[in-house]
Order: structure tokens, then C-alpha cells, then sequence
């Protein structure tokens, strides 16, 4: 066995030329082995020339080699041991991804945070920044929420957090800052943190309008297996659900013994 950890390589986000740079060094940190069949749960291969890249790019680094490309989200699934389920995944963004017994799909979310991920990390530091700018403009304290932020990025006012956030273009910059508003006693703290479990909740429900699912929802994902308070919330609106113990890149592995 082999593990190497490397930077991210999704096609949606990532040039080409980079995310071929980025697999090449993963895989010669591995030993450069030559694996009978090959896993990869890829951010980004939802969209089919995504996945097309990254399965010709691996054919090519892994000659001879079974290459399965599947969206990451199903490697939650697979690392739980549950053939039929949901995962729900609340990280930097928001995905929910749904497989029953006969082997059919449905997902929900994911789309980014320009977009979409709702309940995410980015969008919980988004939501928080939206209300200090309205307290702002109403000539309200900042209260314990903007306190929190500023000690947080170093600033001191509405204005100068929103530019310095506004001027980082990575979403993970952003959903840095949600474990501060999670953490805060904020009223409006609370709040948000109430709407990120419905939103995530609502996600699910997606997947379960499109899909005869018996299993649990799978839970996974730095903002749900970090912040109880959080998931708590997400289970209450749920139901049956269990959080995930293994780390989802033992989905690929189990989904590889398949090919």
C-alpha cells in the first residue's frame, strides 16, 4: 500500500496542462505503480468532457490499466459500505448524491460557489458578510459576528473585511472563515447556521424526490464532521444518518476492486 497527497486537480477549475502536471507528480510520489485498475473520484466529472479528460489523461499515466472516473461524491457511499444511500457532503461547497439498490444516480448542488452551494463553507462566510454590510448601512453595531470576522482577518471595519474577501478569488479562502461564524453567538450566527442545515437538508430531499431510497444519508465533509452543532441540525431534518468514519479515498479503492 502507498499514499501521497498532492494539490487539486479539478478539470472545472484547473487547466488541463496543471491538472496533468499536478496527477503526474501524485503518481510518481506513489512510486509511479502499475495498478490492474484505477479509482478516481474527481471533482468536476460531473461534466462529461471533464470526465473525458481525466479518463484519458489516467489511461495515459496508467497504461494497461481499468480507469473509472466517478463524481467524488460516490466515493462517500462506497467508503461507508452502504450500497443504497444519500451522501451529503458540506465542505468548502455542498453536494448531495444519491445511489439505490439498482445501481441508478441522482445528484443535487455542487455547482460551485458562484453558483449555488448553499450550506457550504463559502456561502456561510458570504451570508455573514451580507449582514454586516446591512448592519452597516443601517448604522447598526457589527455585534459579536463582526468582532469574530474582524479578529479573525485582521481588519477592522464592513468595508475593509468585504474588500479583503471580495479581492480573494478562492472559495476555500472564504469557507475558512465559517468556522468563526459557526462558533459565534451571534443571533444572526445562528441564523445562518439554521439556514445551512435547510439548505443542506433541502439538498437531500432532491435526491430522495428522484430516487426509491431505503439507506441512510451518509454524512461527510470538514463542516459537518467538525461542527456538532451543525450536524445536529442536518440530522434532525434527515433523519436516519450516520456520519462517515473512513476517509472517502477508501471508496475508490473498494469501487476499484469492482473493475
Amino acid at each position: 500500500m502507498a499514499e501521497a497527497v498532492g494539490e487539486g486537480a479539478n478539470v472545472t477549475t484547473v487547466d488541463p496542462e496543471l491538472v496533468e502536471i499536478r496527477l503526474t507528480k501524485l503518481i510518481a510520489d506513489l512510486g509511479s505503480p502499475r495498478p490492474a485498475a484505477c479509482c478516481a473520484g474527481a471533482a468536476g466529472s460531473e461534466f462529461p468532457a471533464g470526465r473525458r479528460l481525466l479518463e484519458v489523461l489516467l489511461a495515459r499515466l496508467l497504461p494497461q490499466t481499468k480507469v473509472l472516473v466517478v463524481h467524488d461524491a460516490r466515493l462517500i457511499l462506497a467508503a461507508a459500505g452502504v450500497d443504497s444511500g444519500i451522501a451529503l457532503i458540506a465542505g468548502t461547497g455542498s453536494v448531495a448524491y444519491g445511489r439505490d439498490a439498482a445501481g441508478n444516480e441522482a445528484r443535487a448542488g455542487g455547482w460551485g460557489w458562484l453558483l449555488g452551494d448553499e450550506g457550504g463553507g463559502a456561502w456561510i462566510t458570504r451570508e455573514a458578510l451580507r449582514e454586516l454590510m446591512r448592519r452597516r448601512d443601517a448604522g447598526e453595531p457589527v455585534g459579536a459576528l463582526g468582532d469574530a470576522l474582524f479578529a479573525s482577518t485582521g481588519t477592522h471595519d464592513p468595508l475593509e473585511l468585504a474588500g479583503k474577501l471580495q479581492g480573494d478569488h478562492l472559495a476555500a479562502r472564504w469557507a475558512a472563515q465559517a468556522r468563526v461564524v459557526l462558533e459565534s453567538p451571534d443571533p444572526a450566527a445562528v441564523r445562518i447556521r439554521e439556514n445551512a442545515a435547510g439548505a443542506l437538508a433541502a439538498l437531500v430531499e432532491q435526491v430522495r424526490a428522484r430516487l426509491a431510497i431505503d439507506g441512510p444519508v451518509v454524512m461527510a465533509g470538514g463542516l459537518l464532521r467538525n461542527f456538532p452543532g451543525l450536524q445536529a441540525a442536518v440530522r434532525d431534518r434527515v433523519g436516519e444518518s450516520i456520519l462517515l468514519s473512513e476517509e472517502p479515498v477508501a471508496g475508490a479503492v473498494r469501487i476499484a476492486e469492482t473493475l
